[in-house]
């Protein structure tokens, strides 16, 4: 919304570890975690489907591995809090497994040329605006996600239940973000708390340290908790997820441009969550090494294809070398071939379990985020 002055506003949202969809990318992380730790080369892509008091796994696995899917379901169900039956989703929940080996039409280009185990185009992006090299709206609402949870499972704020949400309004002045206007959030709590105290408590232990990492502040007047005033009781019973539904809270939180597909389940074989790794690799050395201040990198690929069909980068006019030293930079650090990507970002190993939650960009522990 442009107003005037060079003043504009943006919102990003984010979801807790416990929202319906989420529970499903975690699932199916969580299997593809479980083939990767005993093959390495195993093809995943898996599905989740949870709703009222039910889980259905589906997809293709082809792995020189034993897994126990329903098991790795319940495991993570009750490590997000779901044990209460009152909650009409649990642990204790029936689960339906539909897996199957891989279509052998895709693999031969995937296992015989080391190709691309799907099409489609990626992107990365990087900004100066936070530490992470990430759009401050985005980079905030999973600050107050992963607070949210914090609180709730070290019962700083006990009577919260699994589920929840954020979002949050920047003022930008010519490009450059300069207060918070607004945040939102909700997230189920039990019935005998008046929505105040939850108000006031979530302002206290939630929103005013995690503005404060970033030098903002806001008024209690302009905190939203639970819009409708009353949330009691959230999870799959009272809406359906599914994985890989939230792509936009798991890339730049609509300040950017992603792909057409999803991450979570999926082997890094598949390009849409490798490919995107690797754009986001790229652009945020171009801007950490301070040859932009900020790029977006677009690649895209056909099944079977080794090497990208589109490799590009765009810096909006922010640029501090030409874009044929870009090109030649981003060729130097990352190998965008299939084959390279996988070796270079060493991404054939089980880590993608915790990428189902709070983002998959601006967190130092993933080697996509590493600086070169």
């Amino acid at each position: 919304m442009i107003k005037s002055n060079g003043i504009t506003t943006f919102t990003s949202e984010s979801v807790c570890a416990g929202h319906p969809d989420k529970i499903c990318d975690q699932i199916s992380d969580a299997i593809l975690d479980a083939v990767l730790a005993q093959d390495r080369y195993g093809h995943v892509a898996c599905e989740t489907l949870v709703g009222f008091n039910r889980v259905v796994i589906a997809g293709e696995v082809t792995a020189n591995a034993k897994v126990d899917f329903k098991k790795i379901a319940k495991e993570q169900i009750r490590r997000l809090g779901y044990t209460d039956s009152l909650y009409n989703f649990s642990d204790k929940s029936p689960i339906e497994v539909y897996v199957h080996e891989q279509s052998p039409e895709i693999a031969v280009g995937v296992k015989k040329d080391k190709g691309a185990g799907d099409q489609g185009m990626m992107f990365g992006f990087a900004c100066r605006e936070t530490p992470q090299f990430m759009p401050l709206p985005i980079t905030l609402a999973h600050g107050l996600t992963k607070r949210m949870d914090q609180v709730r499972e070290e019962k700083l704020v006990p009577y919260l239940r699994p589920d929840g949400k954020s979002q949050v309004t920047i003022e930008y002045k010519n490009g450059k973000p300069v207060r918070v206007l607004q945040v939102v959030i909700a997230v189920p709590h039990e019935e005998s708390i008046n929505l105040n105290q939850v108000k006031k408590e979530l302002y206290n232990t939630v929103v005013i340290p995690v503005l404060d990492q970033y030098g903002f502040k806001i008024n209690i007047k302009d905190l939203i908790v639970n819009g409708t005033g009353v949330w009691h009781w959230g999870g799959p019973a009272s809406d359906c997820g599914v994985t890989g539904r939230k792509i936009v809270v798991d890339t730049y939180g609509g300040y950017a441009r992603v792909g057409g597909g999803c991450f979570s389940g999926k082997d890094p074989t598949k390009v849409d969550r490798s490919g995107a790794y690797a754009a986001r690799f790229l652009a945020k050395n171009v801007v950490a090494n301070k040859l932009a201040d900020k790029a977006e990198v677009r690649l895209a690929y056909f099944i079977g294809a080794k090497r990208p069909t589109m490799q590009e980068v765009e810096t909006f006019g922010t640029a501090k070398k030409s874009h044929k030293v870009l090109i030649s930079f981003m060729n130097k650090i990352l190998d965008t071939s299939v084959e390279g990507i996988l070796e270079g970002l060493d991404l054939q190993r089980p880590i993608y379990l915790p990428t189902a939650i709070y983002g998959h960009f601006g967190r130092e522990e993933f080697p996509w985020e590493r600086i070169v």
